[in-house]
C-alpha cells in the first residue's frame, strides 16, 4: 500500500500474553520500551480498558503485566505490522530466557 510512493500508515491490533515468571518487570520493560521506541509507529497497551503508550518506561510498568495478563498490542503507522511483530517476538524470547 503506498501513497505518493510512500507506505501508507495503517493501523494493527493483537492480543498477547505475558508468559515470563515475573512478567514484565524493570528490566524486561525496559528492553520492551526501548525497542517500540525503533518504530516511527505510535504504539500502545491496551490492558483493562487502559491504553498505556509502549514508549514510556513509567506506562509499561503501571500496565501490570504480571505473568499470565493478557494485553493488546496497537500499532498506527507505516511499520505498524513490523512493530507488532517485533515487540510479541520480544516478548516470547523473555519467556525462552527464564527457561534457560
Amino acid at each position: 500500500m503506498t501513497l505518493h510512493g510512500k507506505r501508507a500508515p495503517i493501523s494493527v491490533r493483537r492480543e498477547v500474553r505475558i508468559t515470563n515468571e515475573l512478567g514484565l518487570h524493570a528490566r524486561p520493560a525496559a528492553q520492551f520500551v526501548k525497542r517500540a521506541n525503533r518504530f516511527r509507529s505510535e504504539i500502545w497497551v491496551v490492558r483493562e480498558g487502559k491504553r498505556y503508550s509502549a514508549t514510556s518506561l513509567i506506562d509499561i510498568l503501571r500496565a501490570n503485566l504480571d505473568c499470565g495478563a493478557t494485553a493488546t498490542l496497537e500499532a498506527h503507522g507505516i511499520d505498524a505490522d513490523e512493530a507488532i511483530d517485533g515487540l510479541e517476538k520480544l516478548l516470547a524470547e523473555f519467556r525462552e530466557k527464564d527457561n534457560d
